[in-house]
């Protein structure tokens, strides 16, 4: 069947018009490709986790490093997801400086100081929908290569998208932490426990 946008759209669900970079906490959700058990195993009440579990585990953390914006917090890796609070703090638009060398090969450095500027961009607060992408793609690129050194097949680690949800006050992030943090206590009632 031929493409047509009128049928073939995926809808968005993120809420529209706003400003994913906004500073705020945010509760993630990423899931493995059909729920497959990935990162290890819940075993009493608390999650094991496998070498793919290690790297998704580490590379969340790796996240701080990555992002001047992000904020560690709360976070659990499951078997076959994972649940975090991105809290994002609120840095400004930065003056990413841009050197070049001009005809008459001189440096032309740009600052805040009245220097001669040759040519600067705005970096903008990377969106939540960044830092995800970021993440989801550094995992898959490490775990893949254990599947590689295996002469094994990975297939696709994460499903589609992500979910989030916007934390507005502190009851939210207090329900949504304890959430988190008691996950592998309460794996057996989880909805994304499968198998």
């Amino acid at each position: 069947m031929k493409y047509n946008p009128l049928i073939h759209h995926r809808r968005s669900i993120r809420l529209k018009d706003y400003d994913y970079s906004k500073t705020g906490a945010y509760f993630i959700t990423i899931c493995c490709e059909d729920r497959l058990h990935r990162f290890g195993k819940v075993s009493g009440n608390e999650m094991i986790l496998n070498k793919l579990g290690v790297i998704a585990y580490n590379e969340w953390i790796n996240l701080s490093e990555r992002f001047v914006n992000f904020e560690l917090d709360v976070f659990q890796i499951m078997p076959n997801h994972m649940h975090g609070i991105i809290v994002l703090s609120d840095v400004g638009a930065t003056l990413a400086v841009a050197q070049e060398e001009n005809e008459n090969k001189d440096l032309i450095i740009s600052d805040s100081s009245n220097q001669k500027l040759d040519r600067a961009t705005a970096r903008v607060a990377p969106t939540i929908a960044d830092i995800v992408g970021a993440y989801k793609s550094i995992v898959s690129n490490e775990c893949l290569k254990i599947y590689k050194s295996q002469n094994k097949s990975m297939g696709k680690l994460w499903q589609r998208n992500y979910y989030e949800h916007i934390m507005r006050d502190e009851n939210a992030y207090y329900n949504i932490s304890n959430y988190i943090i008691n996950n592998p206590k309460k794996w057996d009632e989880d909805k994304f426990h499968t198998q």
